[in-house]
């Protein structure tokens, strides 16, 4: 096993990952607001880190990995009132759904799923810490702030200095503030809301201190990996590392690791722009492996573009994978470590997901080279071809399960197909070509590609060229 690289959005460089607890891996990952379905934002961070998770087992590291649940916030609050349900109907409705997208896109759960609402007492708690220790202070208004300027390390993880910060700060004026840089920790409820008593009145906590709460609480004062989307890392991830180093006087985490943007046909996904997408309305248009495949093939710090020709292009990538392990016998046997070394070296640095990939695609290759003239061989390569794409969660399906997939919307049903491929084999046994071959020439135009074996006929769907 290579040794581990990881880029860390701290020191912006790569550096072998140091455990701080040898064998062991600590990692907190912001999760979602669960005020609407997930998106395809969402979607980018949820593989990202799920192949991140599956990789470091891989490696040999017992992985603790914690990803939250944000269930009380101003969206929150704005969308079950416009609902006219409760905050708590909401947010559970959401939760199921997130739950369901994230399965269909084959990613496993973390190991823990801390809510804000069930961190309450630790997040007052912490607030009380910053305030003893001068870095918070409690205004006139219920709201409880912290004080940027007090904490020397703001601006480190996006390298910011904090006058030019404060020059170029679009901070709407609170006059309860002592500086337009200061965010703050709890807000003090507003007539009707939903709060929770503390030392400075009812109220309810900040996004910020959520996430500082609830990480140290689940996995310490200090861990190991923090990671996120890309648009967190301002003013979301600065806060956090500035409460929780002011709380505890300790390093907050060691690597933080971002995930890239999504764009649409090159453009930011945006409501305003009409090309926001829920993961949802994707998977009802497009097979789940398919949009996985595309999350995996962008190395995992880049922007992916969202288009019908990259989901395309997708399909057919997944197509040959599934077209090398049809009609092979699949058995264990001894391999070239070959392979699996070269994925090795590609996941070990930083993740590097495209290149593990183009170590399957050679594995494609050398299966079909050898199916007719080595099946035994070809088995074997089909086995490990399935394990190493299993360790980026792709071909966990059986191949004419995928490879049928796309036919859903064709004329004809399955057993139509079956019976035109009935009828190609009565025209061959006839001695009857041309016929055989408009058969097949029909289904093809279909997108039905039909495979000849001696063990008979099989066939597979490929979206016919646009």
């Amino acid at each position: 096993m290579s040794a581990l690289e990881i880029y860390n959005t701290l020191t912006r460089r790569k550096a072998k990952l140091e455990p701080i607890e040898p064998g062991k891996l600590r990692m907190y990952v912001c999760g979602m607001t669960v005020y609407d379905y997930c998106h395809l934002g969402h979607a980018r961070v949820m593989v990202a880190f799920d192949v991140i998770t599956r990789w470091l087992r891989q490696a040999g590291l017992d992985v603790t990995y914690v990803r939250n649940i944000t269930d009380i916030d101003d969206k929150i609050l704005r969308r079950a009132e416009e609902n006219g349900e409760s905050i708590s109907a909401l947010t559970e409705r959401m939760i199921v759904a997130m739950h369901e997208d994230e399965a269909r896109l084959g990613v496993l759960r973390p190991d823990a799923e801390p809510r804000a609402t069930g961190h309450i007492p630790e997040i007052v708690a912490m607030i009380e810490r910053l305030i003893n220790g001068g870095y918070a202070y409690a205004a006139d208004n219920g709201d409880v702030y912290y004080r940027v300027r007090r904490f020397s390390g703001y601006g480190k993880l996006n390298n910011r200095n904090l006058d030019d910060m404060r020059a170029g700060a679009r901070v709407d004026v609170d006059e309860h503030k002592e500086d337009p840089l200061d965010f703050v920790l709890w807000k003090a409820a507003k007539p009707g809301e939903a709060n929770w008593s503390s030392p400075w009145g009812e109220g309810r906590p900040g996004w910020h201190i959520e996430c500082s709460a609830m990480s140290t609480c689940c996995l310490g004062e200090t861990f190991d990996i923090h990671g996120g989307g890309p648009d967190l890392t301002f003013p979301h991830h600065e806060n956090e590392i500035a409460q929780s180093e002011a709380a505890t006087g300790k390093p907050y985490v060691n690597v933080w690791m971002h995930a890239g943007a999504v764009r649409v046909n090159q453009e930011k996904m945006s409501k305003s722009l009409g090309n926001f997408f829920t993961i949802r309305e994707v998977l009802e248009v497009h097979d789940p492996e398919v949009v996985r495949y595309l999350l995996v093939a962008s190395h995992y710090r880049s922007p992916i573009n969202y288009a019908p020709e990259s989901l395309s292009e997708a399909r057919k990538s997944l197509e040959r994978f599934y077209h090398a392990l049809d009609g092979v016998e699949l058995v264990h046997g001894d391999v070239e470590g070959i392979y699996a070394e070269r994925f090795s070296a590609a996941m070990s640095d930083d993740f590097n997901t495209p290149e593990a990939l183009s170590v399957l695609f050679d594995l494609v290759r050398e299966i079909n080279r050898l199916r007719v003239t080595e099946p035994t061989r070809a088995g074997a390569l089909g086995q490990e071809l399935r394990r190493l794409a299993g360790l980026l969660g792709l071909l966990e399906r059986e191949p004419a399960e995928f490879l049928k997939a796309g036919a859903t919307g064709l004329p004809l049903s399955e057993a139509e197909i079956e019976s035109r491929i009935e009828a190609r084999a009565t025209a061959k046994g006839n001695r009857d070509f041309a016929e055989a071959d408009r058969i097949r020439d029909e289904l093809a135009a279909l997108g039905v590609v039909l495979k000849d074996s001696r063990e008979g006929t099989r066939w597979s769907f490929e979206a016919p060229p646009a």
